[in-house]
């Protein structure tokens, strides 16, 4: 079994933090969607939205 693979993901990968080039949309970049070729390569990430949405009751 190769040492760099555990449960079939690349470690060298998953050790490289994560990285945004400054400038881009990131709303834009992250909505967009990993081509099946991207998908077939594991080039891609999952990405998850997460909004809070408040709401003042007093007034």
């Amino acid at each position: 079994m190769d040492k760099n693979k555990k449960g079939g993901e690349d470690l060298k990968r998953q050790q490289e933090p994560p990285t945004v080039a400054p400038g881009i949309d990131d709303d834009e970049e992250l909505r967009q969607k990993a081509s099946k070729e991207e998908i077939a390569r594991g080039d891609y990430t999952k990405v998850v939205t997460l909004a809070l949405d408040e709401v003042d009751s007093s007034s």
